[in-house]
């Protein structure tokens, strides 16, 4: 089968995406399994997706699949059945839907193969990343939250854990996941028989991260199942008390979702309360802040002066 990939423009698609009135879903999933031939299974799958008009980011890799998309109401059961039937392990695979499902999160859809569905940089070639800590429902989640005697883990990078966390997370102060894995076994080496609770968005990273802690002698190791995404979509179906103040940082046009109405984070130009991140309008530079709407308008979009100056409008 040929390669098949977008070829409309960028600027086409975000068009008509914002045009469009039937509403969408956002929906993120991950799985890892064996995928023999990353490459068929990637085409086959775009194939079928983008025939049911779906948006988004899938990698495909030898050890499993990550995505994130945006289907059509009309379409979500047959991008369920496509999901569930295009391969045994992924027959029933839990899908996180959207905590802000506007639907416009993507306008275009792009899978790729990679050589891992994250990038975690391990090299050991006796890591078994599906020996994994066990899952937590929101429900256990809470319990132990409750209790100072164990430790909550954000395994997110700092601008994520910057608008939101755990109440009492500890923070991995690092940009990368791949960085983040040596730094938290040094950081709770003292640790190891203490019960561990590691969080991610949606579960993909504190998945693989349960399971570099075991390999490293850790022995309680827990994950909460489904990540942030699923934690508080159970708890507002439940109606207990949220334990993650803020907002959680997605990796999509939006930049966040709302989950508490606490603010906890500063522009990082005035220090004013604010959580709303934004790319430097300055195509050189397109850093993701922390801009509060003062200084928007006073730096013009961008990060800092010298961006502003060198900043080209088009029309």
């Amino acid at each position: 089968m040929a390669v098949l990939h977008n070829k409309i423009s960028r600027k086409i698609l975000r068009a008509n995406i914002l045009t469009e009135t039937e509403p969408r879903t956002t929906v993120s999933f991950y799985k890892y399994f064996v995928i023999p031939d990353p490459r068929s299974f990637r085409d086959s799958l775009y194939h079928q997706l983008h025939h049911l008009h779906i948006f988004g980011r899938v990698y495909i890799a030898t050890e499993g699949i990550n995505g994130q998309i945006s289907v059509l109401q009309s379409n979500f059961d047959a991008f369920r059945t496509v999901l569930y039937t295009i391969h045994p392990q992924l027959d029933q695979l839990r899908l996180n839907i959207s905590l802000d499902n506007n639907g416009k999160s993507f306008w275009v859809l792009r899978i790729k193969v990679r050589e891992r569905i994250v990038a975690d940089g391990i090299q050991d070639p006796d890591f078994n990343h599906l020996n994994v800590g066990r899952y937590l429902t929101a429900e256990e989640v809470n319990l132990m939250a409750d209790n100072p005697d164990v430790l909550f883990v954000d395994m997110r990078n700092h601008y994520e854990y910057e608008v939101g966390h755990f109440k009492q997370a500890i923070e991995i102060p690092s940009r990368t996941f791949r960085e983040q894995l040596s730094m938290v076994v040094n950081m709770l080496q003292h640790n190891k028989n203490k019960s561990i609770v590691m969080y991610c968005t949606g579960g993909i990273r504190c998945e693989k991260a349960s399971a570099w802690m075991l390999h490293h002698g850790f022995k309680n190791i827990y994950h909460i199942e489904g990540g942030i995404i699923r934690y508080t979509n159970r708890v507002r179906e439940l109606g207990l008390p949220l334990k993650f103040i803020g907002k959680n940082f997605v990796f999509d046009e939006r930049l966040g979702e709302r989950i508490t109405s606490e603010v906890i984070a500063y522009c990082h130009q005035c220090n004013k309360s604010c959580d709303h991140h934004t790319n430097c309008r300055n195509q050189s530079c397109h850093r993701l802040f922390i801009q509060c709407s003062n200084c928007a308008q006073k730096y013009s979009g961008c990060c800092n002066i010298t961006c502003q100056s060198q900043l080209t409008y088009t029309k």
